[in-house]
């Protein structure tokens, strides 16, 4: 998906239903990345999407921190997304689709 133009149905289901025929992925999963790509659609984003914890956590209806953090990095170690941190407290952290995985 291309960084500069909002996401279409297409490409958002092409992303899903790549997560939900890999038999690692549990609906904790599946929660994380519906949120992130709904933030993407929204912020009319699909390569590089702005996030935070809280707003990814309230939109996946996942109530813990360490239920999160242990799922979204699954995701990473997965290779699904990848996570640019922002250490100031100004600029949100980035999310980065990785296209490629999903492809293969």
């Amino acid at each position: 998906m291309s960084q500069s133009r909002k996401p279409n149905e297409e490409e958002i289901m092409f992303y899903l239903l790549a997560f939900m025929e890999d038999e690692r992925i549990s609906v904790w999963h599946l929660a994380i990345m519906t949120a992130i790509l709904c933030l993407g659609y929204r912020q009319g984003q699909s390569g590089r999407i702005q996030v935070s914890r809280s707003r990814i956590m309230k939109q996946s209806h996942i109530n813990t921190i360490p239920t999160y953090h242990k799922y979204f990095k699954e995701l990473r170690d997965l290779g699904y997304i990848e996570y640019v941190p922002s250490y100031n407290p100004g600029y949100k952290s980035e999310v980065i689709l990785n296209q490629k995985k999903v492809t293969q």
